[in-house]
């Protein structure tokens, strides 16, 4: 560990120097991060840093959703539901099945099953990847709260549509109730723990006495309790069976 501890805190420093930088640029700080990441594999002798995925979901993706979630308008998501999901659902599909049949079609030995795996892959935009360049891009509230919305709600059709293709790829067969049934729950019980665990953490925002300092250690604590009962109610977007 001591041994890439000045490689990790190097790393700290330069995405702290490039989100400064995209500020000052007015882009998009995930653009210069995609691009610096691109740049630093390629020097040699870097020290490998191997994590487990598991631990990568745990750490960062709780509170970034949590983040994304917080700062978009409900009320506008309400007013666009249906464009919203049928752009994280039926898009997504829909995306992933041309992926499927187009791969299939033009890479030999392509079989449809990995078109669907790497369909489900590509098919999803990130949330706070969307979040952050729309802050830069002049366009109607309407369409930013589309984008922003159905960056939130994809994860569910994405995952399944992965998860599923990687089983029919190893057995050659794709179980489609199981798959339905399994995204139904995803996107009911998840969106039902989230409401609930959601109400919970207001009321105890409100009724106790916390201060400011006990305030942001909850609001931090909040996002990773929020999905580790998703986990463990086999809800979450990002469950490994």
């Amino acid at each position: 560990m001591h041994t890439i501890l000045p490689f990790l805190l190097t790393m700290i420093v330069v995405i702290i120097l490039l989100e400064m930088l995209a500020t000052k640029l007015r882009i998009a700080y995930p653009i210069l991060l995609v691009i610096a990441g691109l740049l630093i594999g390629f020097i040699p002798g870097l020290p490998v840093v191997k994590i487990d995925p598991d631990l990568i979901f745990f750490i960062f993706l709780p509170p970034l959703l949590f983040e994304a979630a917080w700062s978009i308008s409900f009320k506008e998501m309400k007013k666009w539901w249906r464009i919203i999901g049928s752009f994280a659902f039926l898009v997504v599909f829909f995306t992933a099945l041309s992926v499927a049949f187009i791969t299939n079609y033009y890479i030999p030995g392509f079989s449809i099953a990995l078109g669907f795996l790497l369909g489900g892959i590509v098919s999803p935009p990130d949330a706070v990847s969307t979040g952050a360049i729309t802050q830069f891009v002049k366009i109607p509230r309407s369409t930013s709260t589309i984008l922003e919305g159905e960056s939130l709600l994809n994860d569910a059709s994405s995952l399944i549509i992965f998860r599923f293709a990687l089983v029919a790829v190893g057995t050659g067969q794709f179980i489609w109730q199981e798959a339905a049934s399994s995204f139904l729950w995803m996107v009911l019980g998840g969106a039902g723990i989230g409401l609930i665990l959601g109400w919970f953490f207001v009321q105890v925002h409100k009724r106790l006495p916390t201060d400011a300092p006990t305030d942001i250690v909850l609001t931090l604590v909040e996002p990773y309790f929020m999905y580790w009962i998703a986990e463990k109610m086999h809800s979450s977007g990002y469950w490994r069976w």
